[in-house]
């Protein structure tokens, strides 16, 4: 049976005859027992970062970190935690302090243990609430179209809702549709979106044409019959007709060799195709979706690509924005892929850090969402439980030769005098807020630092 909370509370008090017993009661009558107990405030954050935890209790007087600076860091770096405040002393300017401090609720030890549990089942029930509520307006988010056609499409950006709006205006038509974009923006999910749109009831047939040189392109769309060529001992049917009254799906469309552009032609044009070795005319009523990540364009003027089939191809057409003119998503995007990498991995999932999302906006993401997608599973199969590290992230960013900083490092040339350590610390400051448009949050996630730290450096460059 799954322990009540799903994610342990946390009590922080130096006194352990008090963790102790206040543990026990939570136990014994709260139903609470999934608690975890500590000593030593020190050690709290450390805990917090690797450890994912519902409600933290703290007491306010403590040795080495005192109650009111622990509820800052923590109010600081988990915004997202309730922090319950507990004191030995009835002491109203304090309580009020630590509730503009950020503290859920302030009570006294010697109160009721019956109050001191109802406190602590709100702070458990709030947050849970507050995580649903967040889910639910993710999801609201995630597209303004209600048709289930859109649900894999993450997004909340304007130019995506146009796209969505634009295909389920020409979803009647039977012309082709021609998708454009880079590698990893989601290209299919978009012609699978058209054919659920246009033609859920029929096959969705999908062909990836890169690669494929004249003869393999002509048996592979139109099939053959026995005996057009040495091993064709019985018939093939081609995906073409597999598709039927469906939608034939051609990705790479922009690799296609001029012979077989030519072939493909008819087909849109006549909407009539020629199995291999027959002389009897067949007839397709699939729709078309190609997608392609070349400039068809340039294409053309190369004579690369022949025009009369460019433009029957995009008769609609749709271009899919990259993830750096999308950098709004992020939010939705990423913590789609933590949900869906968690239950294939089988892990917790983790705390999502507004650090993280900070961090990944100053990427450009050559690899557009499928980078993003992949980055995340790859970090996730490395974590065990608790806050998603920014480590894993920015290792990833920094071995990605498109980030620019292994190219810059070996570019880099220094004068005859070296410059000090801390001008270079000063100029790494420098370039991060540059990056950062100023934004210290930003800038301290670059620097791999935590704010308060890039905040003190700050100031102490302005003085110097």
């Amino acid at each position: 049976m799954m322990p009540y909370p799903e994610h342990p509370i946390l009590l922080v008090d130096d006194e352990e005859p008090w963790l102790h017993s206040f543990a026990l009661t939570l136990r014994q009558r709260g139903g609470i027992n999934n608690v975890l107990k500590c000593a030593d405030s020190r050690e709290v954050l450390p805990l917090l970062r690797n450890q994912l935890v519902e409600t933290v209790v703290i007491d306010l007087t403590m040795p080495h970190i005192s109650g009111e600076e622990l509820l800052e860091q923590i109010s600081h770096e988990f915004p997202e935690i309730p922090v319950i405040v507990i004191t030995g002393m009835n002491q109203l300017d304090v309580a009020v302090s630590c509730m503009k401090a950020g503290a859920f609720d302030f009570f006294i030890k010697t109160a009721e243990r019956e109050r001191l549990i109802a406190g602590v089942k709100r702070a458990i029930e709030f947050n849970s609430l507050k995580q649903e509520n967040q889910r639910l307006r993710s999801k609201m988010l995630a597209t303004r179209s209600q048709h289930a056609a859109f649900d894999e499409i993450i997004t909340n950006d304007p130019a995506m809702f146009k796209l969505v709006d634009y295909l389920e205006a020409v979803s009647p038509s039977r012309h082709p549709v021609l998708i454009r974009g880079e590698s990893g923006t989601g290209k299919e999910l978009i012609a699978r979106a058209v054919h659920q749109l246009s033609r859920p009831q029929q096959p969705l047939v999908a062909v990836n044409v890169a690669g494929l040189d004249d003869d393999m392109f002509t048996d592979t769309l139109f099939g053959h019959v026995a005996g057009a060529f040495t091993g064709a001992s019985s018939k093939r049917s081609g995906m073409v007709e597999q598709a039927a009254n469906g939608t034939l799906f051609l990705d790479e469309i922009g690799d296609l060799s001029l012979h077989s552009q030519v072939k493909l032609l008819r087909l849109v044009q006549e909407r009539e195709f020629l199995p291999v070795g027959s002389d009897k005319v067949k007839q397709s009523q699939a729709r078309i979706v190609c997608a392609t990540n070349v400039d068809l364009e340039q294409k053309m003027s190369d004579g690369m690509f022949r025009a009369d089939l460019y433009y029957r191809l995009s008769t609609h057409q749709v271009v899919v924005p990259p993830l750096r003119e999308r950098r709004a998503d992020l939010p939705l995007l990423v913590n789609y892929f933590v949900d869906q990498a968690s239950a294939d991995l089988a892990k917790p999932r983790p705390t999502v850090k507004k650090e993280l999302i900070d961090l990944l906006r100053c990427y450009p993401f050559p690899g557009n969402v499928r980078e993003l997608q992949a980055m995340i599973y790859d970090v996730l199969s490395r974590y065990h439980s608790g806050v998603l590290p920014l480590n894993g992230f920015r290792e990833k960013i920094l071995s990605t030769p498109t980030a620019g900083v292994p190219e810059l490092a070996e570019e880099m040339t220094f004068p005859e005098h070296l410059p000090s350590l801390q001008e270079m610390s000063r100029l790494l400051v420098e370039e991060a807020m540059r990056r950062a448009q100023g934004n210290q949050r930003t800038a301290a996630a670059l620097l791999g630092i935590s704010q308060q730290a890039l905040s003190k450096r700050l100031k102490k460059m302005s003085l110097s």
